[in-house]
C-alpha cells in the first residue's frame, strides 16, 4: 500500500543522513518507526477510551482483591 508523508525539512534531513550512514533506504527507517511507534500509540488511545468508559460507568470494574480472591490467590 503506498502512502505518501510530508516531513519536515529538518525530519527529512535527518532520516536521509541516517539512511547514507548506514546503508539502508528511508522506506527501510520509516517502517521502522511506524511498526514501533503504531503499538505505543495503540495503547495509548485504547486504553484512554477504556478510561473514558470507566469514568461514564460504561465499563465493568474489578479490585485487585476480587481478582485473586476469584483467582484462588489469596492464601
Amino acid at each position: 500500500m503506498a502512502t505518501s508523508v510530508r516531513l519536515t525539512p529538518e525530519i527529512e534531513k535527518r532520516l536521509d543522513f541516517l539512511a547514507a550512514q548506514t546503508g539502508r533506504t528511508k522506506a527501510f527507517y520509516l517502517r521502522e518507526v511506524i511498526e514501533k511507534g503504531l503499538e505505543d500509540l495503540e495503547d495509548y488511545y485504547l486504553a484512554a477510551e477504556t478510561l473514558e468508559r470507566v469514568r461514564k460507568g460504561e465499563e465493568e470494574v474489578h479490585s485487585a482483591g476480587d481478582v485473586r480472591k476469584d483467582l484462588g490467590l489469596d492464601g
